[in-house]
């Protein structure tokens, strides 16, 4: 194997060290030699800290480099993506949702924030190339949340980039998503998986309120401990944040995944799901609807009494007794970490 020393050096910038983040750093790790710089902004009182660390971090790195590489617009790529564009070095900004986004009735959406669009602005303005991970991003049209159509992406909210772009979508590693045949399906089950906050822009609310009109299912929400002082119908369990291993059973226990989201860069955790068979539900949001194709269902419009129509019909239908491998199948053609691997290492060479 190849030693890091006789390697071409790429730095990987990114805002935490998410899941997906991990597998973008080691997948680039088996052909470069791939310096992180990876802080915790979250914490807005260090961001000056970070900025000015960040600054010689990147100066120190960049000479001889190969390639930039930032996960997510913010503050942490507006100095790398200035200093490869000064240096003529090949910066990549790899665009995941809410960089793409202004959704005041969400509270969703960095381009909202005035002063974080210039920054956004800048630094796609002065990168090689940006890498949305899904055609959304670019531009969308959102007639799911409101009567009105919600328009969306960078080429919407930020006119006048001129910065050309490849959609290179996420990837998942199948290996560690293999089917447990000892775990038995409940037929009568729904699962979503969601983080604290995420209530409305996942749609949450939305099912918790279609779950009172299906007493005899089970509704699952994984990610969350508790919905605040909500009243929860007695059919709704909610797991708090699991373990990768008691995810899986949780989702090859399940029968239907649902994404209802409202806004959705592009949808991991849809595609795990329907890596776990799980039949999938989505939203006519972003890329939901070309993630799942003909292997489950879209909900047109952000209304319960449409939802309850749709759950009568898809439980009444007895012709999907393959959907969730299809689902399955789906993703591991279409959105395995080979793919993205494999235009990943072409783009940068």
């Amino acid at each position: 194997m190849e030693t890091d020393f006789y390697k071409k050096k790429i730095i990987y910038i990114a805002p935490s060290l998410s899941t997906f983040v991990k597998e973008d750093i080691s997948f680039l790790s088996k052909k470069y030699n791939t310096i992180t710089n990876i802080y915790n902004w979250s914490n807005k009182l260090l961001t000056p800290l970070y900025i000015i660390q960040q600054f010689f971090f990147v100066l120190f790195h960049s000479s001889k480099c190969q390639a930039i590489i930032i996960s997510f617009g913010g503050y942490w790529s507006f100095l790398p993506s200035l200093i490869g564009k000064i240096r003529n070095i090949p910066t990549f900004i790899i665009l995941n949702g809410t960089d793409c986004a202004a959704f005041p009735e969400l509270n969703y959406g960095d381009l909202r924030k005035p002063w974080l669009k210039f920054i956004l602005k800048k630094s796609y303005q002065w990168s090689k190339m940006l890498l949305p991970v899904s055609q959304s991003l670019v531009f969308t049209e959102n007639n799911y949340f409101a009567d009105y159509p919600i328009l969306q992406g960078f080429q919407y909210h930020l006119p006048n980039i001129k910065t050309p772009y490849q959609v290179i979508p996420n990837g998942l590693q199948i290996a560690n998503w293999e089917i447990n045949k000892t775990i038995k399906r409940d037929q009568k089950s729904f699962i979503t998986v969601l983080s604290n906050g995420q209530l409305l822009r996942k749609g949450g609310e939305l099912i918790l309120e279609v779950a009172t009109r299906f007493p005899d299912h089970i509704f699952h929400f994984v990610g969350i401990n508790d919905l605040g002082n909500r009243e929860i119908p007695r059919n709704v369990i909610c797991h708090g944040k699991l373990v990768p291993e008691k995810l899986k059973e949780k989702l090859q226990a399940a029968t239907y995944y649902f994404q209802l989201s409202n806004f959705e860069g592009f949808g991991v955790a849809l595609c795990e799901g329907m890596l776990c068979e799980c039949i999938p539900i989505v939203s006519n949001v972003n890329a939901l609807p070309e993630i799942i194709g003909t292997t489950g269902f879209v909900l047109k419009k952000r209304d319960v009494n449409l939802l309850e129509q749709l759950l009568k019909s898809i439980i009444q239908d007895e012709d999907q007794n393959n959907l969730g491998e299809k689902a399955r199948n789906r993703i591991i053609e279409k959105y395995s970490q080979r793919n993205r691997e494999k235009a990943f290492f072409e783009l940068i060479s």
